[in-house]
């Protein structure tokens, strides 16, 4: 298994529109071919921050989402290797060593 978690750094006058944004991939994820699971989160303590946290079956399942047309719709036409002017982020991957 993969994981991805994409920490978004957000200005507080466009986080309600990027959970929105959000919101709507909620079904659309479960569409995706190799995504497990798929996570939105909110700090508690950093007003600023959200997480994007995504579960796959393989990195190899991830990176193909990453190129489709799904991933560009998703994001405003944009592939995986575009940033949004609303937001900075840091994306942090892992492979999967333990599971309960």
């Amino acid at each position: 298994m993969y994981v991805v978690m994409n920490e978004l750094k957000v200005d507080p006058e466009h986080k309600d529109d990027l959970k929105s944004r959000f919101e709507k991939s909620l079904e659309r994820m479960k569409e995706v071919p190799g995504c497990l699971e798929f996570l939105f989160l909110e700090s508690e303590t950093e007003t600023d921050i959200l997480v994007a946290y995504t579960k796959w079956d393989t990195k190899e399942s991830y990176e193909n989402w990453l190129e489709s047309d799904a991933f560009k719709k998703a994001h405003g036409g944009k592939s995986g290797k575009e940033q949004s002017s609303t937001t900075t982020n840091q994306l942090r991957a892992f492979e999967v060593a333990l599971h309960t």
